[in-house]
């Protein structure tokens, strides 16, 4: 039998507890909420044909506008031309989530790409990428992408550009200002010493040290091109009508809002736990990798 004395050294925490300590703002309800919503986002729009009970766009005027029915064949019910709600909803999450996916993308490439070059060399480089980002930022975002779509047609690759036409300026803007911080650090002046070329550099120092900037940015980017997506589909200006988008489904519930109320309340559900579950989980990036905040 193993004797303890009064002089023995209590136990540490264990590796699990230090590992919660560390990354208790990834452990929260914020970053469950977020990571939930995001699993949920993946799993209708990649599995849809097979979770759906309906096909999106099939029409029964003998069922329009009925109610939802829990025991039913349509649990949330139909619109007036008697699709399916819950159908539509979860054939519209694949609109949601190919538009988030691509727009934080390329708003990410693009942004980081230019933000970087001008924080790292500067001068005039930095003077003319800086006049762009004025001349872009000068719009305001929604009105230049109803514009494109307006100006080209619609279409998915139409809306895609049309919303990253302004959405790379964020990632420009912090990128360009971490590079500044970072160019004059010794590694930096010590690699350059050593005769590390600007695009070693950059690949091996500069963007290593912007990727949790990016990640952070890109929760909140997906959340705010899902919500213009879902404006642009509201006023009839985002994909073909064929296509079933939560914004195109309040844009039909507009005329029957009294008589019909769940034809605006789920798909409006939808796209706010959508919203709110990346804006979620972009604040509890932030809270963990932010220096600033991490004492709190």
């Amino acid at each position: 039998m193993t004797m303890t004395t009064g002089n023995s050294i209590p136990a540490g925490p264990s590796q699990w507890q230090r590992f919660r300590r560390s990354y208790r703002h990834l452990s929260g309800f914020k970053a469950g909420f977020g990571l939930t919503t995001v699993a949920a986002l993946l799993v209708m729009g990649l599995f849809s044909p097979w979770l759906a009970p309906h096909p999106p766009n099939a029409q029964d005027l003998m069922v329009a506008m009925m109610p939802p029915d829990w025991t039913g064949p349509n649990v949330l019910g139909t619109d007036h031309v008697g699709r399916d709600i819950l159908s539509r909803i979860i054939y519209g999450s694949r609109v949601s989530l190919i538009i988030a996916l691509s727009v934080a993308l390329f708003a990410s490439v693009v942004g980081v790409a230019l933000g970087v070059v001008a924080g790292y060399f500067g001068g005039r480089i930095d003077s003319a990428i800086q006049k762009v980002v004025e001349i872009f930022w000068s719009f305001p975002p929604l009105m230049l992408a109803i514009a494109i779509v307006a100006f080209v047609g619609q279409g998915l690759a139409i809306v895609i550009i049309a919303l990253t036409a302004q959405r790379w300026i964020p990632y420009c803007r912090v990128t360009r200002a971490e590079a500044m911080a970072l160019r004059d650090r010794e590694f930096i002046m010590a690699a350059r010493t050593l005769g590390a070329s600007d695009g070693f550099i950059i690949r091996h120092h500069v963007l290593p040290n912007v990727t949790l900037s990016i990640i952070v940015m890109t929760s909140f980017a997906m959340a705010n091109a899902i919500i213009a997506e879902s404006s642009l589909s509201f006023l009839g200006l985002g994909v073909p009508p064929s296509i079933p988008t939560w914004g195109g489904m309040l844009s039909d519930s507009r005329a029957y809002i009294s008589s019909a109320w769940w034809m605006a309340l789920f798909p409006g559900l939808a796209i706010f736990l959508t919203v709110l579950g990346l804006n979620l989980l972009g604040d509890a990036l932030r809270n963990q990798f932010d220096p600033k905040l991490k004492s709190h």
